[in-house]
């Protein structure tokens, strides 16, 4: 059975309860990323901030604020203020379909993977993208290998 372990990516980009939305939109724009899970100094998992919550966090363009008005504001904002501490995880042992079930059933769009309460890793979309991927190619290779 696929566990975890073989498909999460790790290590993962993280920030601390004290950083601020400034930072968490900094490293979502850096790294391309759309989840960023919430770390103690020690590394322990305390939550997740999405994209979704960076935009909800954000004044309206609407409002007609200056980018640096914004970003001012923004770095007043402490994540663990706004970070999502209810978030699902998953263990680097649990099963990759039960964690494709998760995702699909909640509409979940990223899980962290925990052991011991430390943060180790995280599984996304786009991780089961690419496993689809890998499995269709390796079905094309097969099918091209019977009609030899």
């Amino acid at each position: 059975m696929y566990k975890i372990s073989e498909l999460m990516t790790s290590p993962v980009y993280s920030l601390r309860e004290t950083d601020t939305l400034q930072n968490a939109r900094v490293l979502m724009e850096q790294k391309r990323i759309r989840h960023i899970p919430i770390t103690t100094g020690t590394n322990v998992f305390r939550g997740l901030i999405t994209n979704r919550d960076v935009l909800a966090n954000t004044i309206s363009h609407l409002a007609d604020i200056d980018q640096a008005t914004q970003n001012e504001i923004d770095a007043g904002i402490p994540l663990q203020e706004i970070m999502r501490t209810d978030v699902c995880t998953l263990s680097p042992a649990d099963s990759v379909k039960e964690a494709a079930r998760i995702l699909y059933n909640h509409k979940y769009g990223c899980l962290p993977v925990v052991d011991n309460g430390k943060l180790v890793g995280i599984v996304t979309e786009a991780d089961f993208l690419q496993l689809t991927i890998q499995l269709l190619e390796a079905m094309d290779q097969a099918e091209g290998n019977t009609k030899s």
